[in-house]
């Protein structure tokens, strides 16, 4: 990374923050910033102010825009998505454009600029996806891992489970429902996620991106847990331990559990480093056997419900994503 050129779409959020902190560590060039919402690359110039960081106001929807925003680039990490599931739900036409024209404009755009590598950040939902942002997703995998072979632009993607802390995410709205002395909404007793904290995400999608080969899905090694017991810890450490948990049931397009590598994709998995799985291109030999994965049951992936946290290393999990911790109560 040092002294190259760095694109992030979809700079300004969560994730792109950290990113960039991390990145400015390893000494790049410059880092463009690429995204629509003016405030928060206002926001994000004050909180930083690092003169290696480039803003640009630009949509991944117009293709024009995204071309001249990779001239001259090395690397692209594409963060930039529609993600919310009710909102992709209501407005699917508005996920498409987002989600799957902005990913081939972004691919387009890179080949034509010649960057050496493109990584497209994913999710979890684009495994048997069930409702249209997993949908568009996944197909917006699909789009980064065929864009191999066109031009000597290397693409990969990086597959995640839930990063703690991110917007929209779960924790942050139950610190809200805690500090309105609220009950804490979940859906379901049974459901489960994977969690991550978003240093340690970040940290990876590094890695990943340093070692790129052609078209790999890079699956980040990570726990589960229910978010019942989620809420719970969060209970816990709270000044209002008599906050009830109330379920409020299912929302159009979840599931109950997530996965972040199916069966059919199980013969294709490398399990060679202790942060990620890879799973290799379909026309690529050069995976091991079943034997060799390190999973619950190797034979039919890699499931939420298989990987349960106990409430201590959930406990522990947010104390490292700094959610707990300030004097033994929330942060």
């Amino acid at each position: 990374m040092t002294n190259k050129t760095i694109l992030i779409t979809g700079g300004t959020g969560s994730w792109g923050l950290e990113l960039v902190t991390q990145l400015l560590k390893e000494q790049p060039k410059e880092i463009r910033i690429f995204s629509r919402n003016e405030s928060l690359q206002v926001q994000m110039r004050q909180k930083i102010g690092d003169p290696r960081l480039k803003f640009i106001i630009g949509d991944i929807r117009d293709k024009a825009e995204m071309t001249m925003a990779c001239s001259g680039v090395d690397e692209v990490y594409h963060l930039a998505a529609l993600k919310h599931v009710p909102i992709c739900e209501n407005q699917p036409e508005s996920a498409l454009k987002t989600n799957i024209i902005g990913t081939q404009n972004v691919i387009d755009a890179a080949i034509e600029n010649h960057v050496r590598k493109v990584m497209y950040v994913s999710t979890d939902k684009a495994v048997n996806p069930t409702n249209t942002y997993g949908m568009t997703k996944a197909i917006g995998e699909k789009l980064i891992i065929y864009a191999n072979g066109r031009s000597n632009t290397r693409f990969a993607c990086f597959r995640s489970g839930n990063v703690l802390g991110t917007a929209g995410s779960v924790v942050p709205l139950f610190k809200e429902q805690l500090n309105e002395g609220r009950n804490l909404s979940v859906t379901d007793p049974g459901m489960t996620r994977f969690f991550l904290t978003l240093e340690d995400a970040v940290r990876i999608l590094l890695t990943a991106m340093e070692n790129i080969f052609t078209g790999e899905i890079f699956v980040a090694k990570m726990a589960a847990c229910r978010i019942t017991d989620l809420a719970q810890v969060l209970i816990n450490h709270s000044k209002s331990k008599q906050t009830k948990i109330h379920y409020v049931g299912i929302r159009s397009g979840e599931k109950l559990h997530e996965t972040l590598i199916t069966e059919s994709e199980i013969s294709r998995v490398n399990d060679i480093h202790d942060q990620y799985f890879i799973i290799t291109p379909e026309d690529t030999k050069d995976s091991l056997g079943v034997n060799e994965i390190q999973l619950y049951d190797a034979r039919r992936g890699y499931h939420s419900e298989d990987y349960m946290m106990s409430l201590k290393e959930i406990e522990q999990l947010l104390h490292r994503g700094g959610f707990i911790g300030c004097n033994e109560e929330l942060c």
